[in-house]
C-alpha cells in the first residue's frame, strides 16, 4: 500500500469537498484530533465515518492516505476493523484479498497477535468466496493455533473465527463441525446485531446441520436458542417443527413433515438416514418415559415404540449403544434390553408432564418403602 506524498491537511480538505454533506463535519474532527495526536478519539470518529453507508467511495483513499500514516499509534484491532470496511469497497475478491493480506502483515507483531488473527481469519473468508478451500483452511488453522495460546481475547476475534470456520464447514457439508462452530459464533455475539435475513439464514443452516449431522442426536442448545424463532411464520417454519419432532421422537409428526423434503435436496437425499435418526430418537424417548426401575424393555415393546421390523430391533439397540444415546445390555436369548441410562434432552411440555408423573411415582414408592420399614421396626421392637 503506497501512501501518496500529499500533506495530510490538504488531503483531508480535498476529501471534505467531495464528501456527502452529513459526513463533512467529521473531517473537521479528523484534522483536529490528528493535529492534537488524540489517537483514541480519532479512531472512534473514523469508525463512525466508516460505519456510515455513504462513506463507501472514500474508505480506501482515506485508509491509504490518512490512516496508514498513524496506523501504529492506534488500537490494532480497530485498525483491522477499519481495513475490513475499506476492503469491502474493492472492485472484486482478488483485490480485497490483496488488501486484507497487507492489513494482516501490518498487524503481525508480537503485541498485536489478536489483530493478526482477526485479519487472517478475514482473509480466509475471502478465500472461501474465491473457492480456495485449501487456502482458507490453512489460514484458519494458523489463526486457531495462535488463538489457543491466548488466555483471553476480544469477543470480536472469536466471533470472526467461529463464523468463518462455520462457513468453511458448511461449504464442505461437514454438518457436525458446522453446527458446533455456528453455535459458538452465536455465543460470541448479540443476535440483535444480525439482520432478519441473517437470522433466518443461520437458523436454516443450523437446522439442516442438526438434522444431517451424523453425530448430532441432541438438539437442546439449538432448540433453546432464540434464533430458531426467526423461522416462525416463514416458508421454512416446517424445519423448526421437524426439529421438535426429532427431539420428542414423534414418528407421526415426522411422517407428516416428510412431504417438505423435496424443498431441500440434502434432506431428500438423506431420507433413509433421517428415518433411522428419528427411530433412534423414538427409542430414547420410549426409555425416557419409563421410570428408572422399569427400563427392562422387551424387543416386542421396542418394536411397537419404534415401528421397525422385528429383525431391525437388535441393530437399532446396538446403534443407540454405540452412539452413546443409551447405556445398558441386551439379552438376545430373552429378547430383552436392560437400559441403565439414557442421554438427557431438552423437554417439551408433554415430556415435562411425563417426568412429573415419574417423580410422583418415585415419591409414592419411597413413602411406601418408608412405611414398610417403620412397620418392620415396630414388629421387631414388639
Amino acid at each position: 500500500m503506497d501512501i501518496d506524498k500529499i500533506p495530510i491537511p490538504t488531503f483531508l480538505a480535498q476529501q471534505n469537498e467531495i464528501a456527502p454533506p452529513e459526513l463533512q463535519p467529521l473531517f473537521l474532527e479528523f484534522e483536529d484530533y490528528w493535529e492534537r495526536k488524540l489517537w483514541h478519539q480519532l479512531t472512534e470518529v473514523l469508525l463512525q465515518f466508516y460505519a456510515h453507508p455513504l462513506s463507501g467511495p472514500q474508505r480506501i483513499p482515506i485508509y491509504k492516505n490518512f490512516i496508514l500514516s498513524f496506523s501504529g499509534k492506534i488500537n490494532q484491532l480497530k485498525l483491522v476493523t477499519l481495513g475490513l470496511a475499506a476492503a469491502a469497497q474493492c472492485k472484486d475478491y482478488e483485490e480485497a484479498l490483496e488488501f486484507m493480506t497487507d492489513v494482516a502483515a501490518k498487524v503481525n507483531k508480537p503485541a498485536s497477535q489478536d489483530a493478526y488473527v482477526y485479519a487472517t481469519v478475514e482473509t480466509a473468508r475471502i478465500k472461501l468466496y474465491l473457492k480456495d478451500m485449501d487456502g482458507s483452511r490453512k489460514a484458519l488453522d494458523e489463526a486457531e493455533k495462535i488463538l489457543d495460546r491466548f488466555d483471553s481475547v476480544e469477543s470480536v476475534v472469536h466471533a470472526s473465527f467461529y463464523r468463518v470456520n462455520a462457513d468453511y464447514y458448511n461449504a464442505k457439508h461437514e454438518f457436525a463441525s458446522y453446527y458446533k462452530n455456528a453455535l459458538l459464533y452465536l455465543a460470541c455475539i448479540q443476535i440483535t446485531d444480525l439482520t432478519p435475513e441473517e437470522l433466518q439464514e443461520r437458523a436454516y443452516n443450523l437446522s439442516i446441520a442438526a438434522l444431517l449431522g451424523e453425530t448430532i442426536y441432541n438438539f437442546g442448545e439449538l432448540l433453546l436458542h432464540p434464533i430458531l424463532d426467526s423461522l416462525k411464520d416463514t416458508e421454512h417454519s416446517w424445519l423448526r417443527d421437524l426439529l421438535f419432532a426429532f427431539n420428542a421422537g414423534d414418528l407421526n409428526k415426522f411422517n407428516a413433515l416428510v412431504v417438505h423434503f423435496p424443498k431441500q435436496q440434502l434432506l431428500e437425499q438423506k431420507t433413509s438416514f433421517l428415518r433411522e435418526k428419528i427411530i433412534l430418537s423414538a427409542l430414547t424417548e420410549a426409555v425416557f418415559r419409563r421410570p428408572p426401575h422399569d427400563r427392562a424393555m422387551s424387543f416386542q415393546t421396542i418394536l411397537q415404540e419404534t415401528r421397525v421390523f422385528p429383525e431391525e430391533v437388535e441393530y437399532m439397540l446396538m446403534k443407540a449403544l454405540s452412539l452413546g444415546l443409551i447405556k445398558g445390555s441386551i439379552d438376545q436369548v430373552a429378547e430383552v434390553a436392560r437400559i441403565s441410562w439414557v442421554q438427557p434432552k431438552v423437554l417439551d411440555k408433554n415430556q415435562i408432564e411425563n417426568m412429573r408423573r415419574n417423580l410422583q411415582e418415585w415419591d409414592t414408592s419411597v413413602n411406601k418403602l418408608g412405611l414398610w420399614m417403620e412397620s418392620k421396626l415396630e414388629m421387631t421392637e414388639a
